[in-house]
């Protein structure tokens, strides 16, 4: 796995002011690589609310930089780079769920290392919610996930989500709509499984 540690943090005007110079004349290794330490946590996050599996998140990542890396060229730096790398994430997380279905998944299988909290307690109920958030988006339906994650949990304005999954307006608000029906629908459905287990 990717280790996160010690990553630095470049901000969106500092890597703006990089792709445009290197738009022009550099190589895009620099700035790739300051793109790549300042967002991998952020795609990686982004995928898991896709619905991507644990296992299978640093790959479609890769994946994602790949691309990241073939079109940094054309990278506007006035737009904001987390939509633009949304983008990227939808797309490989859309493909990555059309190979997932032929797949045979082990129900159960600990993919992740122990997440070090402060407490074995602390840390129970941190993974608990985490799942309850992640299986609540996977009941969400794609197309409305993407618009639902962009908006509520990134915090993109709508215009935005919009020219970033290339759909009308009207669209987004419409999927953003029975993306909060449906999750408040599951959220309270879950709620209830758990009280009667």
């Amino acid at each position: 796995m990717t280790d996160l540690r010690g990553l630095h943090q470049v901000t969106d005007v500092e890597l703006s002011s990089a792709a445009s110079t290197a738009a022009n004349t550099e190589p895009v290794a620099p700035v790739f690589l300051a793109v790549f330490n300042a967002h991998v946590a952020y795609v990686c996050q982004t995928l898991r609310r896709l619905g991507v599996r644990e296992a299978d998140v640093e790959d479609v990542a890769h994946d994602v930089f790949l691309q990241v890396h073939l079109q940094l060229r054309q990278y506007d730096a006035s737009r904001p780079l987390r939509p633009w790398l949304f983008a990227f994430a939808f797309r490989k997380a859309s493909e990555h769920r059309r190979q997932a279905r032929v797949r045979l998944e082990v129900v159960g299988a600990a993919d992740e290392p122990p997440d070090p909290a402060p407490s074995a307690l602390e840390q129970a109920l941190r993974q608990e919610a985490l799942q309850l958030g992640h299986r609540t988006l996977a009941e969400i339906e794609f197309n409305q996930r993407a618009v639902f994650v962009l908006h509520e949990l990134d915090g993109c304005a709508m215009p935005e989500v919009a020219a970033v999954l290339e759909i009308p307006l009207n669209t987004a608000y419409s999927r953003l709509r029975l993306a909060r029906a449906a999750f408040d629908k599951a959220v309270r459905r879950l709620r209830l499984q758990q009280g009667d287990s």
